[in-house]
Formats: structure tokens, C-alpha cells, sequence
């Protein structure tokens, strides 16, 4: 009789249309890692194409202004060499017409002759022109090798010495050769700006999703709890339908169901921390699953610590631990081992792994495990393990991770709670063995 009250066309109609739009919302979900590599890897080729053109630029430039350099060297040998006939026209189309070019002129002996375009005139003190001088040729020194010019006399055009002329990129050449770099480097820093607006956002959206899906939920399940606390006062009042063991099974499940919407009501306040024995409160949930999963699974809670102080909200925790002993149930068909060791090496903290003997998580897939809507099931949601994540870490401020996990041998998860207590209590040997 009850179970027809479950039953309606409402719910039979809706199934298809919920079957219909959860994998799409997974696999648009799931592939969102695929997308952001595609996006990033088209935005570095776009980035490296634009890079290697503007460098292409930047070495066409270099190469007209070393060829501009020759002629302005040219100019200065016809000049030294006296052939008057081609020096004017050199003068006037190289050397007067170069006003960005840097160039030092030395002699054989790398000793200052002239220059061009260090601005040198606007500098009075002869020490500090000097300084300006050996700075500016260490770095054409450094940039280009230098320009010959032979030095002959001309008359009988025998090699007199040498001449040695140095020069540097322009200011327009050096900022042409940076600037794609700056460039590319603001552009990265606007992305990721933006990339962290855009992923607060839509966190800050999703929250908003699941504190008003969990706060419903605990709503609608007010109705039927009322409902079934009706149901067993009513048995108790009626003798002859009255069966106690069934009215205490109906009671487990209506405290069962309260400690749900309780939970479910927790999700996006605060919940209150309370000192509690983490030993009891993983004996309690031991205890709760023993009767609920396979008979074919054996559970087995071990710890040398039979008192763990820690501040915890129990509800919470015990969601954890249910969450991940059912995901480790799945994994393994409903038949292998299960393990619960607590652990504590350290005063501050303590140490839960839950290891079972399932078919274990590939490594590409270990760092996903935790994201919202990532599942292996054929149906479900795929938020128990990132609840369980909310709950330890932002609840409880202690860590939860794969520790290890093999393919077909089995998976370890670790919980890691602040314990806030000074001292631990002595070690007392001790193992509850719980075969369900």
C-alpha cells in the first residue's frame, strides 16, 4: 500500500525527458577539459604564427638597416680615400638622411673617431660623454661585428690602416622586436584576468545551483517524512496491525531520512563543529552500512586509537564516509574487501584511508574523479564525491585525495582532518572486524 503512494504518471512521464538531457549535460560537462585545451592550443598557434611573422619583419628590418650601415661605411671610406666624385652623392642620400641609426666610428685601435645619433652634443662634461661612448659600444660590440674600412692612400692606393664602424638596431627596430612579446604578455594577463572572472562567476553560479537544489530537496522530503511519522503513530494506536519490528525499521528510516534533510539543509550555511570521538562516529557508520551494501563485501574499521577528539559536525562526516563506501562498493561489483584505517603520526592531525579492492581509477582520470557531474554509472549525478570534497575541505578544513590507485587492483582514498587537539590519547590496540 505504501509503495502505490510512490507511484504516479507524473513521475513516469518526467523519466524520459530527465534520461534524455543528463548525458548531454555530462558530456558537455566532462569534455570541458578537452575544450579548454583546444581553445588554449588554437590561441598559442595564433599566438607563435603572430610571433614568427613579426620576427620575420624584424629580420627584414635588421637587414636593411646593416645594408644602410654599409653604405654609410662606404660613404666614410670614399670620404677617407678622397674620391670626391662619389663622396657628395654618398653624403646626401646615406649619411645625412640617417637620423635612428646608432653608429661609432673607431680607429684600427678601437679608439673614438665619431658617432652618429648618441645625442653626444647634449652632453657637456667630457667624462660623462666618455661613459656614454664605451657603454654604447660595448652593446654594438655585442649586437653586430663591425664594418671594415680600408684606409689607402691616394695616390698610389697602398693599405694606409683601418677603420671600424659599429652600430646598434634603432629605436624603432628594438621596439619592433619587443613588442610582440609585450604584447602577447598583456594580452595573457587580460585571459587570465578574465578566465578568473569568468570561473568565479560561474562557481559562484553553481553554488548558488546547488545550495538551492539541496535546500529543495530538504523541503520536499518534509512532506513525506510527516507522512510516515503519521503512518507508524497510527500502527502503534491499532493492536491488531501493530508489528513492532516493523514499526522500528520504519523509525530507523524516518531518523534516517531526518539526518538527510538535515544534511541537505546544511549545504551553503556553515554547519556547527563540535568536539566528537571520530572513532564512534566511524563505528556509528560502519554500523549503518553493515546492513546496506552486499554480504559479499567485507568491512573492516581499524585503529590503534580508540579515542580521536576532533571538532567535526557528525552528520556531515558520516555523509562522507557513506559516499565514498558506497562509490567503493560499485567499484567493486558488490563483492571484495573494504577497509577503514585511521591513522595519527602527528598530534594535529588524523589520517582516514578507505581502501577497496575495485577496479581501480586510471591515472589520466584520478584528477577528475572530484569534479562536479564526473560519474562511471550508468546513472547518477556524480556529486557524492565532490560534496564529500566541500564537506572535509572548505567544512572541515582538512584535505581529501586518491592516495593510490591501480587499474584492477584497487583504490585508497585519504581523509586528513585537523585534530585541534594538544596532546593525543595513548594508544590502545584495537580492530572491530564488521562483516556485512
Amino acid at each position: 500500500m505504501l509503495s502505490g503512494l510512490f507511484k504516479s504518471k507524473r513521475f513516469h512521464s518526467e523519466e524520459p525527458l530527465l534520461s534524455s538531457i543528463e548525458p548531454l549535460g555530462k558530456n558537455l560537462y566532462q569534455k570541458k577539459k578537452t575544450i579548454r585545451v583546444v581553445v588554449l592550443v588554437v590561441s598559442a598557434l595564433i599566438a607563435a604564427l603572430s610571433i614568427l611573422y613579426t620576427n620575420q619583419l624584424v629580420e627584414d628590418l635588421k637587414e636593411r638597416e646593416k645594408s644602410y650601415i654599409n653604405l654609410y661605411a662606404t660613404a666614410i671610406e670614399k670620404t677617407a680615400n678622397q674620391e670626391i666624385e662619389e663622396v657628395t652623392y654618398l653624403f646626401n642620400q646615406v649619411v645625412t638622411p640617417n637620423t635612428s641609426i646608432p653608429v661609432i666610428l673607431t680607429d684600427a685601435y678601437g679608439n673614438y673617431v665619431a658617432s652618429r645619433n648618441l645625442h653626444l652634443e647634449e652632453i657637456e662634461n667630457e667624462e660623462k660623454r666618455q661613459r656614454v661612448i664605451d657603454r654604447e659600444l660595448e652593446k654594438m660590440r655585442d649586437a653586430y661585428p663591425p664594418i671594415e674600412i680600408e684606409i689607402r692612400n691616394p695616390e698610389t692606393q697602398t693599405l694606409m690602416s683601418y677603420q671600424f664602424v659599429y652600430y646598434r638596431n634603432s629605436f624603432l627596430l628594438t621596439q619592433l622586436q619587443y613588442y610582440p612579446y609585450v604584447q602577447l604578455g598583456v594580452i595573457s594577463i587580460f585571459a587570465l584576468i578574465a578566465y578568473l572572472v569568468f570561473s568565479y562567476s560561474r562557481t559562484a553560479e553553481q553554488n548558488r545551483v546547488w545550495v538551492g537544489m539541496a535546500k529543495e530537496t530538504a523541503h520536499q522530503l518534509g512532506t513525506p517524512l510527516s507522512s510516515l511519522m503519521a503512518w507508524v503513530e497510527y500502527f502503534r494506536a491499532d493492536p491488531e496491525n501493530y508489528d513492532p519490528s516493523i514499526v522500528e525499521e520504519i523509525d530507523k528510516d524516518i531518523n534516517r531520512l531526518n539526518m538527510v534533510t538535515s544534511r541537505f539543509s546544511s549545504i551553503g550555511s556553515m554547519p556547527t563543529l563540535s568536539e566528537a570521538n571520530l572513532y564512534q562516529i566511524l563505528t556509528n557508520s560502519v554500523s549503518y552500512l553493515q546492513s546496506r551494501i552486499s554480504t559479499k563485501v567485507h568491512l573492516t574499521l581499524k585503529s590503534d586509537i580508540t579515542s580521536i577528539p576532533v571538532r567535526i559536525n557528525a552528520s556531515l562526516f558520516e555523509w562522507v564516509i557513506e559516499n565514498i563506501c558506497k562509490n567503493a562498493v560499485d567499484a567493486m561489483s558488490g563483492v571484495g574487501d573494504l577497509t577503514i584505517q585511521v591513522t595519527q603520526n602527528h598530534p594535529e592531525q588524523v589520517m582516514i584511508d578507505i581502501t577497496d579492492t575495485g577496479k581501480g581509477i586510471h591515472k589520466s582520470k584520478i584528477k577528475q574523479v572530484f569534479t562536479p557531474g564526473y560519474t562511471t554509472k550508468k546513472r547518477g549525478w556524480g556529486l557524492g564525491l565532490s560534496l564529500a570534497q566541500r564537506i572535509v575541505e572548505n567544512y572541515h578544513k582538512g584535505k581529501i585525495y586518491v592516495k593510490h590507485s591501480e587499474v584492477n587492483v584497487g583504490t585508497t582514498f585519504r581523509i586528513v582532518l585537523p585534530t585541534h587537539i594538544a596532546e593525543p590519547d595513548q594508544p590502545k590496540e584495537k580492530t572491530t572486524q564488521v562483516t556485512a
